[in-house]
């Protein structure tokens, strides 16, 4: 079942759900607007075969980038960067979420998260996104963008994300 506005205000008032910084403008009828934080990750030009295992470290094989406040992070057709939110989202053991891109965005070729759109429940951190620019020209993003949303739904049972990226950074 998915959240709407006075279900997700309630929890917020009971404190078993927390969206920091909370804006109250983002929240709509059954989502929330996540804005982007300063933080991007650009994947290095490499030559060689990488292997795709659990072990992989992304790390590695990308560049952290800060971008002020004000300034932008430019996005080449066909280019993928890692960004990080600038709300922090902490969920109770009995919601999930989703993240999906805003329509807005979506018309111009920006694809939020290529594959990892899932927030397990009991998270409590900032969400990584995994963004592509699948449109034939370079698009310019900058912190503080509303760029995603994130869609609340009920569990059926209680569960914890006690995992690799459990208190995750970018």
């Amino acid at each position: 079942m998915i959240l709407t506005r006075n279900h997700v205000l309630k929890l917020m008032e009971e404190g078993v759900l927390a969206i920091d910084p909370f804006l109250p403008e983002c929240l709509g009828p059954s989502s929330y607007d996540l804005a982007l934080g300063n933080e991007f990750r650009t994947f290095k030009k490499v030559t060689r075969i990488v292997e795709t295992t659990e072990d992989v470290d992304y790390r590695a094989l990308t560049d952290l980038i800060t971008v002020p406040d004000g300034e932008r992070f430019l996005l080449m057709p066909g280019e993928s960067a890692h960004a990080i939110t600038r709300e922090r989202l902490i969920l109770p053991q009995d919601v999930c979420a989703w993240l999906q891109g805003r329509s807005t965005f979506a018309r111009l070729g920006l694809v939020i998260h290529i594959t990892a759109s899932f927030v397990q429940p009991g998270c409590r951190n900032k969400q990584v996104l995994e963004m592509f620019n699948a449109s034939p020209m370079p698009l310019a993003v900058r912190p503080g963008d509303r760029v995603c949303q994130v869609i609340f739904q009920s569990c059926s049972g209680r569960a914890e994300y006690r995992g690799r990226y459990e208190d995750q950074k970018l």
